[in-house]
């Protein structure tokens, strides 16, 4: 189960339902497969509106009957136009999945361009079934941005991308790491992935790296660290960026897939 590469970018999903059980359990056994990020968990259609203004979404698992007599697919129908008017900041109209007890909306879900239909109670295996073919069908991320934008202290700092070592997150606060510095960045590690696309590999939770500044690939007392910057051990000129446990084996199969000189086992 999970990714066939745990590097490989998640979906960022969104979760509306109304039911605190069932939402729950549908995020558990989204956040299981590995193959998505639950960035949302709301229970109405204004609350769903608001992360969908605010954050990239990819996928909205939407259910059709809602308290204060809501139906989930006016969400999906609003949204066939740009939100509240206006466009969506640049960012891709999310596919939708409709997570319901009922099975009669079918025909509706598919004139409304629906994604996939999920029955409860849900299963592990269709819930990742459903996610891999929304993998599938998600698009090839375009370019990332032109320059990155950051703080230091009162001031704006312009940033090459191409200059960047890594992001982190601490603190509820988020960090650029660059060969210009450390510098406080509005965004979250999400946006900041749906920003770049695939120019960036999440190492841990709260890490996001550029490879190509890997320099040195640390293993001690069964820890794995990543020092990415540039030059190799220098640490005015770099940062040692942790590795989770899951993800240690696959960024070492990355890093050596163009690479030679030590054998791959």
């Amino acid at each position: 189960m999970g990714l066939t590469n745990p590097l490989m970018t998640c979906l960022r999903v969104l979760v509306l339902e109304d039911e605190w059980v069932a939402r729950n359990y549908l995020v558990r056994l989204i956040e299981k497969t590995e193959l998505a990020e639950v960035i949302g968990a709301v229970a109405s259609i204004g609350e769903a509106r608001e992360v969908l203004a605010t954050l990239p979404v990819d996928v909205v698992f939407v259910d059709v009957r809602l308290s204060c007599g809501e139906n989930g697919l006016e969400l999906i129908q609003s949204l066939a136009a740009p939100l509240d008017g206006h466009s969506w900041n640049g960012v891709t109209r999310p596919l939708f999945v409709l997570a319901t007890a009922f099975g009669h909306h079918a025909l509706e879900a598919f004139d409304l361009g629906v994604a996939d239909y999920l029955l409860k109670p849900f299963s592990e295996a269709r819930v990742e079934q459903c996610l891999r073919r929304l993998h599938e069908r998600r698009p090839n991320a375009g370019p990332g941005p032109l320059r990155v934008v950051a703080r230091r202290k009162k001031n704006l700092v312009f940033l090459d991308p191409a200059e960047i070592w890594a992001f982190e997150a601490c603190d509820r606060l988020s960090f650029v790491h660059s060969r210009q510095g450390k510098f406080d960045i509005d965004l979250s590690l999400a946006a900041i992935e749906a920003s770049f696309g695939r120019s960036l590999i999440r190492v841990h939770r709260n890490w996001l790296v550029n490879l190509g500044f890997a320099r040195e690939l640390e293993r001690e007392t069964g820890e794995t660290m990543l020092f990415v910057g540039a030059s190799i051990g220098d640490e005015s000129q770099g940062i040692r960026v942790p590795v989770s446990r899951d993800r240690a084996q696959p960024l070492r199969n990355a890093l050596l897939a163009n690479a030679t000189g030590v054998r791959r086992f």
